[in-house]
This record gives C-alpha cells, sequence and structure tokens, in this order.
C-alpha cells in the first residue's frame, strides 16, 4: 500500500489526535479525504473535521471499516470498552495506539492476532516538530511498519524506542512541552518587567527556544557545550546562568520528571 492510497482513521478525536491530523494535512502527507474518524460528541467532531475535508464517522466500527491504518486516540481507561466491540473489524488493519500505559503486551491481551504498534507523540507534532515515539516491540507487518515510519516522519523526529523505556520517553517528549512552555512565559514576563510588549517578548522566546533545540537535534552538540559558547568570560550571560544554578532550576527539572515517573 502506498501512502497516497491510504485511508487513515481515527477512533477518538481529541486534542492529540487533531494535533497529528493537522500536521498530516500540514505537511500533505495526507489529503483531507484520505482522514476519517470518530468520536463521542457528533456535532464537536463534525465541525472539527467537515470545515477541513475530513469524514466524521459516527461509531468505532465504521471507522474500522474505512480504515486501512486505525490510530486508537480515546483515554487510556476507555480503551477496551471502545475497541472489544470492533475486534472483528480490527483484525486485518494496522492499529496504532497513541494512548499512554498501553504497550504492545496489553495491546495482545486485548486484540490478540491483530498487528499493533503502541506509540507516544507529542503536541508539537500539530506544525511538523513533535516527537513520534515508536515502541520496539510490535506486531505490524515490515510493509506496514515503513509506511508508519514515513507518515509520521513528516509530524518531526520519529524516534524507535525499547517498551522499558517507553515510559520515561514519553514523558521527557510528552510532558516536556509543558514545563518549556512554563520556562517561555517566565522569560516573556521577564521580558515585560523590563519593557517589552508581551507578544513581542512570547514570540522571541518562542523562536529561541525553537532555535536552540533544531540546533541541539541537528549537531547533536551536548547542552553544556552549546550553554558553554554563549557565556563569556565575565559577561552577561554566565550571570544569569549562575541565578538559574542558585534557584535550583536543574534540581527542579529532575524532580519533576520523578514526580512523574513515580505517579
Amino acid at each position: 500500500m502506498e501512502r497516497k492510497d491510504m485511508k487513515l482513521g481515527f477512533i477518538g478525536f481529541g486534542n492529540m489526535a487533531q494535533a497529528i491530523a493537522e500536521g498530516l494535512l500540514r505537511s500533505k502527507a495526507l489529503e483531507p479525504e484520505q482522514i476519517c474518524a470518530c468520536a463521542k460528541d457528533w456535532d464537536k467532531l463534525c465541525a472539527a473535521t467537515q470545515p477541513r475535508g475530513m469524514r466524521p464517522c459516527r461509531d468505532a466500527r465504521e471507522v474500522a471499516e474505512a480504515a486501512d491504518v486505525v490510530i486508537v486516540a480515546v483515554k487510556p481507561h476507555l480503551i477496551e470498552e471502545v475497541l472489544s466491540p470492533v475486534r472483528g473489524q480490527l483484525a486485518d488493519k494496522a492499529v496504532v495506539s497513541v494512548a499512554a500505559g498501553w504497550p504492545f503486551e496489553r495491546y495482545e491481551a486485548l486484540l490478540p492476532g491483530t498487528r499493533h504498534l503502541s506509540t507516544m507523540p507529542n503536541t508539537p507534532v500539530r506544525v511538523c516538530a513533535g516527537v513520534f515515539l515508536l515502541e520496539e516491540k510490535h506486531s505490524l507487518t515490515p510493509e506496514e511498519y515503513v509506511l508508519v515510519q514515513e507518515l509520521f516522519g513528516h509530524l518531526g523526529l520519529v524516534q524507535p524506542v525499547e517498551s522499558r523505556l517507553l515510559g520515561i520517553a514519553g514523558t521527557l517528549s510528552g510532558c516536556g512541552p509543558a514545563f518549556v512552555s512554563m520556562f517561555i512565559e517566565a522569560l516573556g514576563d521577564a521580558g515585560v518587567k523590563h519593557g517589552l510588549p508581551r507578544a513581542m517578548a512570547y514570540r522571541l522566546a518562542g523562536q529561541m527556544v525553537a532555535g536552540t533545540g533544531r540546533m541541539q537535534v541537528e549537531t547533536g552538540a551536548h547542552p553544556g557545550a552549546m550553554k558553554d559558547a554563549v557565556c563569556s568570560p565575565g559577561g552577561t550571560t554566565i550571570v544569569g546562568v549562575a541565578e538559574l544554578e542558585r534557584g535550583g532550576m536543574r534540581a527542579a527539572v529532575i524532580n519533576a520528571v520523578d514526580a512523574i515517573q513515580n505517579k
């Protein structure tokens, strides 16, 4: 199956599913008519799909029958309830989950014999600058796996991860946008404090974060070396770095990740 011929269906069309769909349309990886979706609230579903040319479906069965690749994007506690009635329709499909806490073994128990892959994307996939984690253990065919990798590659960095590391990798890439957004907001507040218009302060901070992240990913440079490159002896940046260290920035970030992992 070629990408131009495939049909992609979403079971559940909340924030993450919409971010993925938006990224696929923005990147022109798929055309609107190749995408269908179902959701609990019909009116909201129609409002989110029809203006973009995507097809709303009444239920999971309709999605499963229409799609070649089915993305499971309902809340984790609803997966068994939603998928159990459509096991038969999913048997010959490629099933891709974006639900946290549902790795290979849980799907293997719920959908025996189904070809499936568990993933963890983050919200920047909406602007084709996200992270799409793929659990290394899966049951897709080699052709399906290549197709999925190529498709999600239009949305940012695709990173296969061992099953045992999927949780921590998902915390870094999935929860990280909230932490970075707080940092952008704090930089914006500081800019406003010293006279910058707020919209300009946020724009400068956001672009700075985007550019710094891209530079690290593309060069593979150690973050410490990138920091050192900006810190001239006796200069301004090192004064700010010292204040962040005094405030416990590193420890606060590590503690935040620890708290999530220990939840």
